[in-house]
């Protein structure tokens, strides 16, 4: 039986500079005409008050009046509180967070409670066991990692950095790792919800 040719790879592109732009290979939206957008939306509908301690805190932690820095969420409190988000709305997920806390005063005692008082306590926001299980393991392995339950020290790193470190987690997928990075460490990412753009 006569042997097939082998196919030829297709030739590689020529490889160019790193370009500052996400996208490079589109040519629009640029960064100009995703800031034309983000201030014709401001513009209409004005700024929206939840996130308002985070542009503070972008502008450098003095607002307009010369109030002073807001004291800002935790590292970890802010990746707990977007997980509590998944599948559900911002204010039910606020009132499970708000609830795990007062259930918990501190992260420690998340990880030695063996009963079902998490899964309870964050019952509110849907989906109890699962969110429960990752919050547990998630506590278990900084602290096992790390030696105390923190994450401060993701600050220091780059976007990149982070991604590795937070998709490390079970339950933890790039569009809660982006909104980590661009709320509780004001970093240049942005999330995406996939699910809408596949239903498009």
């Amino acid at each position: 039986m006569p042997r097939k040719p082998k196919r030829k790879a297709p030739a590689s592109p020529a490889r160019h500079d790193p370009s500052p732009e996400p996208y490079p290979s589109h040519a629009s939206p640029c960064s100009a005409q995703c800031l034309v957008v983000r201030d014709a939306l401001l513009a209409f509908h004005g700024f929206p008050e939840e996130f308002a301690a985070f542009r503070v805190l972008r502008l450098g932690g003095l607002s307009p009046n010369r109030d002073p820095r807001p004291s800002s969420p935790t590292v970890l409190d802010g990746l707990v509180t977007t997980l509590l988000s998944q599948n559900t709305t911002d204010a039910i997920s606020r009132r499970a967070f708000a609830s795990l806390k007062a259930a918990f005063p501190s992260w420690d005692q998340v990880v030695d409670e063996e009963g079902k008082r998490l899964e309870d306590a964050i019952r509110c926001g849907g989906l109890a066991a699962t969110k429960a299980a990752r919050i547990r393991s998630m506590l278990r392995d900084v602290r096992e990692r790390r030696g105390k339950i923190c994450l401060e020290y993701l600050r220091e790193l780059s976007v990149d950095e982070v991604k590795k470190e937070l998709s490390r987690f079970k339950g933890i997928g790039p569009k809660t790792v982006a909104c980590v990075l661009m709320f509780y460490l004001q970093k240049d990412d942005f999330p995406v919800d996939t699910h809408q753009i596949l239903g498009q």
